[in-house]
């Protein structure tokens, strides 16, 4: 009495024996802000007996089919579904940290069968310019300074004037390690004010539903009042 698994193909050569499984679906990337939680799920055939999930290669929870999920931290948690097709675990990771970027993966045992995605945790930072206000004076020329601290990955920094995006090419950002495996981000834009405006420093990366943002208001004196 038993089958072969052939390419997550069954084949029964005596009946009434044993099952084969495979994994159906397996996780996929995620990317999340560090202290939000990280989700990941992967759905196996009937017939599983042991489900495995791994973060960079070590084991954070295992889930077997009679007994439910063994949790050994209260960060790796999960949520079992099962439906007619199968069976889904949902692997919550809980207050996510830097340094649980990586590989997610999720192995199933007897037969050994694996899937994996990774785990991207940004870090959202600091942004400012120094002051609030700035007065300008005709045909001056000025440098404004956005400083992002301490972000992970180095934002993306752009620069607007009341509604419009400036020209890159009127500023220049410069990216430095920080500690921690942070980023900082000196963004400096050169200015020849015609008129009072309001100045926005953005800095973006991909887990931030929008950009941060910092503003800077600069008044412009007509040299002959």
């Amino acid at each position: 009495w038993y089958c072969i698994c052939i390419y997550r193909l069954c084949f029964f050569l005596l009946p009434g024996l044993g099952f084969c499984y495979s994994i159906i679906n397996g996780p996929t990337n995620v990317t999340v802000l560090a202290g939000s939680e990280a989700r990941f799920n992967c759905t196996v055939s009937v017939g599983w007996v042991i489900l495995i999930w791994l973060s960079n290669g070590n084991p954070v929870l295992t889930v077997i089919s009679s007994q439910g999920a063994v949790e050994t931290s209260d960060r790796f948690t999960s949520q079992n579904y099962t439906s007619s097709n199968g069976f889904t675990s949902e692997l919550i990771i809980h207050n996510t940290q830097l340094s649980d970027s990586g590989k997610i993966e999720c192995s199933t045992q007897q037969p050994s069968e694996s899937s994996f995605a990774f785990l991207s945790v940004q870090v959202n930072g600091s942004l400012f310019i120094k002051n609030s206000t700035l007065t300008v004076k005709e045909n001056k020329t000025v440098e404004i300074v956005c400083e992002a601290l301490g972000w992970a990955p180095a934002p993306d920094i752009t620069w607007m004037t009341n509604d419009s995006f400036i020209d890159k090419s009127r500023y220049v950002t410069q990216q430095s390690q920080g500690s921690n495996g942070l980023h900082n981000a000196l963004s400096i834009l050169t200015l020849t004010p015609t008129d009072t405006e309001i100045l926005t420093c953005l800095a973006d990366i991909e887990a931030l539903p929008s950009p941060q943002n910092a503003t800077l208001t600069v008044i412009f004196v007509n040299s002959t009042i």
